[in-house]
């Protein structure tokens, strides 16, 4: 607290209250909040140009008829204006006038309630007050009843459970935007329907959530309603509605099911989505894969792989070894068969020596040509560990895997000496393990011939896990002994540099332009 607002009394200031209303119903204003209303002084409260004010008429019960009232009238809601600072600018000078208003009365000693429907810091009107006054004067913000739980409430519906994770969206974000957020999260409402309704049930669709989204209009209000939002007409939604996505967890019985007892997969059409998590935990997970791993019935994949994903109440885990990638992806199109929504887990892009390759092979034969299968994709282990060291892969580059498992040492050794003798950089991907000790001798002796000694090699171990290695080295001084399964190497071209800077670290970057002959 400041000394101004610690002397309050002393310079007989008045104190400002932000109060929250709750949703709309009056028996859902609090005690505190009633009785604040009552001895106030002032009441302020906001309204557009027609002048009718919810907060006020939610607050009416509780008023004396004796105090002040400041109509705080917002000079534009939605429409244009021909403010120099734009809409904003507008917004901002309103701000500034109406927090003078009330600041004119506190400093006369007035207690001063400003009213706000559901919760005054939760995208209320009355923030914009708490922003210009709250260190001036002696500041007190009422909680209320947020249109959230209203709306969970309505509904009967829990919003979220255990480990799960609510979000909270804005209606009026871009579509894009929406889309990503709703399909990264397990619960979710989206607030500030009115006009972006449309938006917002185009990236339920594009999210795979639009079956689950329930709608809410004016909860604890006069003509409330509830549907799902898929069965809601476009025209005439208000701003007062919010798009709810409720629990997944309280929908499953204890035998994970939901408890009509219906297939988990309800609509009875199973899919494999392959899904790419990146080299390594979840903060290069992008929302799409995120929300896949969500909505899965079952997970499939290597067991590695499989435990970095949370456990969820009733989500099937498939756990198996790194070497059976067929029999795997057999396993994940037969439980589709069967209505299941199969993720299989794959690290880095799916697409990138992983398990991409294995469901499309298997998809595309008797008896799984009709299983739907898609594939999302990830940060691949080349791109992490090239950003930790710089940006070696500037320039044209081949990625190659150096086990000798599915394909012949010899073949490896061509594609190698085709890409030196081109001049690309090289991504090696798998370069040894406990029963591969000499591939990367080999390519270390093959690559000499055509690269000098001090060629940049960029060694990346374990990136973004807790183990990460990055260190540059010297193409004559690669040791084959440091380098494991875990470990990715970057092979510069002639044009690659490794520059130490003036912090002390040294970046390798390729440059985009090549020299002509």
């Amino acid at each position: 607290m400041t000394d101004r607002q610690t002397d309050a009394t002393e310079r007989r200031l008045g104190r400002l209250y932000g109060v929250g209303l709750g949703p709309g119903d009056p028996e859902l204003v609090t005690v505190k909040a009633a009785g604040l209303i009552a001895k106030a002084d002032v009441i302020a409260y906001h309204s557009a140009r027609h002048g009718r004010s919810i907060a006020r008429s939610i607050a009416e019960h509780y008023l004396t008829g004796s105090q002040i009232e400041e109509k705080l009238v917002y000079p534009i809601t939605v429409e244009t204006t021909d403010h120099p600072g734009g809409y904003r600018g507008a917004l901002d000078d309103f701000y500034e006038e109406a927090s003078a208003r009330l600041a004119a009365h506190l400093d006369a000693g007035r207690d001063v309630v400003v009213l706000a429907e559901g919760d005054p810091l939760f995208y209320g009107s009355y923030q914009h007050m708490h922003k210009r006054l709250a260190h001036r004067y002696p500041t007190e913000v009422v909680p209320g009843v947020t249109s959230v739980s209203a709306a969970a409430a309505r509904l009967g519906k829990p919003l979220v459970e255990a480990e799960e994770v609510l979000t909270i969206i804005p209606g009026t974000l871009p579509e894009e935007e929406l889309t990503a957020r709703l399909a990264a999260t397990d619960s979710a409402v989206v607030m500030k329907l009115g006009r972006t309704f449309p938006t917002v049930k185009r990236a339920l669709e594009r999210s795979g959530r639009l079956a689950e989204a329930q709608y809410v209009e004016r909860a604890f209000m006069p003509g409330e309603r509830t549907a799902p939002l898929a069965e809601v007409d476009e025209e005439g939604v208000p701003y007062f509605s919010v798009a709810v996505l409720p629990s997944r967890v309280a929908q499953l019985d204890s035998d994970g099911q939901p408890y009509d007892g219906s297939p988990v997969a309800s609509d009875g059409v199973g899919e494999v989505v392959v899904v790419g998590t990146g080299p390594a935990g979840p903060l290069w997970l992008t929302p799409e894969a995120r929300g896949a791993l969500a909505r899965a019935t079952d997970l499939v994949g290597y067991t590695t792989y499989i435990d970095r994903v949370p456990v969820r109440p009733g989500q099937l885990r498939h756990g198996s070894d790194n070497k059976v990638e067929a029999e795997r992806a057999e396993f994940a199109l037969d439980l589709a068969r069967r209505g299941r929504k199969v993720a299989v887990v794959s690290s880095g892009d799916p697409g990138v020596f992983a398990m991409a390759t294995a469901v499309l092979e298997a998809a595309c034969a008797d008896p799984y040509r009709s299983v739907p299968v898609r594939i999302l994709p990830g940060m691949t282990a080349a791109h992490a560990a090239a950003s930790r060291a710089g940006a070696p892969l500037g320039h044209d580059y081949a990625t190659v895997s150096l086990s000798d498992r599915l394909k012949p040492w010899e073949v490896v050794a061509k594609r190698l000496r085709a890409a030196a003798e081109a001049d690309l950089v090289l991504a090696l991907y798998n370069p040894g393990s406990q029963s591969r000790t000499t591939q990367v001798g080999l390519t270390k002796e093959l690559l000499l011939e055509y690269r000098a000694a001090d060629t940049p090699v960029v060694m990346a171990r374990d990136v973004g896990g807790p183990t990460e290695r990055v260190r540059t080295v010297r193409l004559g001084d690669l040791d084959p002994a440091q380098v494991d399964m875990r470990t990715i190497l970057l092979i510069g071209s002639s044009q690659t540099q490794a520059v130490a800077r003036d912090n002390g670290t040294e970046v390798v970057w390729t440059p985009r332009r090549y020299p002509e002959a």
